[in-house]
């Protein structure tokens, strides 16, 4: 690789790694090139992007990114992986990790956060943005469904006190009728 085209390597992973909410530097030793087919189209799944980088040019790359705190962890063979999905990703890299011995996470950014293995995981037990906004959803419904319930009761309640008083209404009439005619 030529110094232009390493150049361009580092600019192209600079500007990922910028925009991406969660990068994940990871560990693989022993990987086939079918497993690593593997990790890669499950990070593609999870809306997230695998790379094997030289450690010097994502050292690099990671200047004037949120992640700068990670260049110490970047030793031996580094797999990197980055996205603006954390949960998804997240729960993906700990899943493959669990089937996988081959591949282990170092550590991680989150945001300006360094995170070890089991920050990642815990990251991986939160739910995922449709889940909170499904939850959100059901919140904000609930009192409008309550008040929508009530509203109906009141008039319901008259109703049925006027049903049981119709029988006696015109002994009460008749009643104050007499009374004011004496």
């Amino acid at each position: 690789m030529n110094r232009a085209a390493k150049e361009a390597l580092v600019a192209q992973l600079n500007e990922a790694f910028s925009q991406s909410s969660l990068l994940i530097v990871t560990r693989q030793t022993g990987m086939t090139v079918f497993e690593s087919r593997e990790l890669r189209q499950r990070m593609r799944d999870a809306g997230a992007r695998f790379k094997v980088a030289k450690n010097r040019l994502a050292r690099l790359a990671l200047e004037g990114t949120p992640y700068e705190g990670l260049r110490d962890r970047l030793t031996g063979p580094t797999g990197l992986i980055w996205t603006d999905r954390p949960v998804e990703t997240a729960k993906a890299t700990v899943k493959y990790t669990k089937d996988s011995d081959k591949l282990t996470v170092v550590a991680a950014g989150f945001g300006a956060q360094i995170l070890d293995a089991q920050g990642v995981e815990q990251v991986a037990k939160m739910p995922s943005l449709d889940a909170l906004r499904g939850r959100l959803a059901g919140l904000m419904q609930a009192p409008a469904a309550r008040l929508v319930g009530l509203l109906p009761a009141p008039a319901a309640k008259i109703a049925g006190v006027l049903q049981a008083g119709s029988c006696k209404l015109p002994r009460v009439l008749n009643a104050y009728a007499r009374k004011d005619a004496a």
